[in-house]
């Protein structure tokens, strides 16, 4: 119990700082409701964690759902890491366009 009640004060703590960001203006909307819906979303894990660990075991997992919400967070780190190397590739590629066009304009 004590594990949950801090788990909560954490979440709200960072729930506060991320307004506090928003209204200072370092985050983007986009950015804010990205976490704030993380943030909620970890809260609901939290205090729903007995109905959750029930609602994976129905599904004939033999682990929590913890650690099938680590499991499933490790997949969508690696695929936000892809996405990355993909836009950087694409950066990559776009910065060769433009430099092969200065340097052809100021061979001219």
């Amino acid at each position: 119990m004590i594990q949950i009640i801090a788990a909560i004060f954490i979440i709200c703590f960072f729930i506060g700082k991320l307004y506090g960001q928003k209204r200072k203006g370092t985050v983007s909307k986009g950015e804010f409701i990205f976490w704030l819906i993380f943030w909620l979303a970890s809260l609901v894990l939290v205090l729903f964690l007995k109905q959750l660990d029930q609602l994976v075991a129905s599904f004939g997992f033999s682990v929590s759902a913890i650690q099938v919400a680590v499991y499933l967070a490790i997949a969508v780190l690696f695929y936000l890491i892809f996405r990355v190397r993909l836009k950087l590739e694409k950066m990559d590629e776009n910065l060769t366009k433009i430099n092969e066009v200065v340097t052809k304009k100021l061979q001219k």
